[in-house]
């Protein structure tokens, strides 16, 4: 902008003119890039690099670490399809993920709903909620394992209240044995995930729920029909946490408690890749496994994403 010098005797008076498009705006810095090139190379080479190896090995007769390698090609496929195991696998990973997925979500939005409105004693109730997530997973099989065994405390628990006829052997049971795992994942994840829910629900406005509650609506009616849709978008990506901990994490929870037994009743997809791959040493048809979890999940994950977006 050019600035006019008044001469002697101009009494005639100038506006500034208009800001130039370039004034008070900040010079954009380069390279930045070159800051996330160590993470974009950490990400290729143990995430990318993986996933990779997993499509690999699938085409592959590998019988061992140790053995020679040949290409198998769609070979690997046909034996998994024809294998009964698998499917047995397929339908208890289904009916794992469709019981314990809503009845945690839920349960957790629910017990994180109230623990947001700060209760007497709410802290402490936030501390003791985290207490599944502060034990190892082997305690937590170990806990699991002395309630549901022959003579543990939910048997005696029966029998104190004259239900003994109800006892059973939980673990040992194909048709208890899959409940009890899922029993577990839900016990395991419930609390953190509250805990979660109740910290995004704290920052919510308090106007919200107080203009609800003045024209009438309960605490039920609030949480669903007002807190809920605002949060939606983040109970998606919780649940999207939770449903790749039970496709994929469920492996050791069956390792501990039920080597997927008895039979295969309690077999998921996660653990028969470990199976397979640790116990039988055949890594074609585990990894061949893993490549169907891999697009079970990524439809998983876009289903659930779909499910739960904003409609506003």
């Amino acid at each position: 902008m050019t600035t006019l010098t008044p001469t002697p005797g101009d009494t005639t008076v100038r506006r500034p003119g208009p800001p130039s498009a370039t004034a008070g705006r900040r010079p954009r810095r380069q390279g930045g890039t070159v800051l996330a090139v160590p993470a974009l190379i950490w990400y290729l080479v143990f995430m990318v690099g993986p996933m990779v190896a997993i499509f690999v090995v699938a085409a592959l007769h590998w019988p061992g670490m140790l053995q020679p390698v040949s290409f198998a090609g769609l070979g690997n496929v046909r034996t998994v399809m024809d294998d009964p195991v698998f499917w047995d696998a397929v339908r208890n990973t289904a009916v794992q993920l469709a019981a314990a997925l809503p009845i945690m979500i839920v349960c957790a939005y629910m017990l994180g709903y109230y623990v947001a409105q700060k209760p007497p004693g709410h802290r402490v109730i936030r501390y003791l909620l985290f207490i599944p997530g502060l034990i190892s997973t082997p305690a937590k099989a170990m806990v699991f394992y002395a309630a549901l065994s022959p003579d543990g405390l939910a048997n005696g628990a029966l029998e104190s209240v004259g239900l003994g006829s109800l006892t059973d052997a939980w673990l040992a049971s194909p048709s208890t044995a899959l409940a009890c795992l899922i029993a577990l994942d839900v016990w395991a994840g419930i609390g953190f995930t509250a805990v979660l829910f109740a910290a995004r629900l704290g920052s919510v406005p308090d106007e919200l729920g107080e203009a609800a509650q003045l024209d009438g609506a309960g605490h039920w009616r609030t949480m669903w029909l007002i807190h809920f849709p605002v949060i939606r978008d983040y109970v998606g990506v919780v649940t999207m946490l939770q449903f790749l901990w039970t496709l994929f994490g469920s492996a050791q929870h069956v390792l501990l408690l039920t080597q997927g037994g008895p039979g295969s009743s309690s077999t998921t997809l996660s653990f028969l890749v470990y199976q397979k791959a640790f116990i039988a040493a055949d890594l074609g048809y585990s990894q061949t496994v893993g490549v169907i979890l891999f697009l079970a999940g990524l439809v998983g994950l876009l289903t659930i994403r779909r499910a739960f977006r904003q409609n506003y």
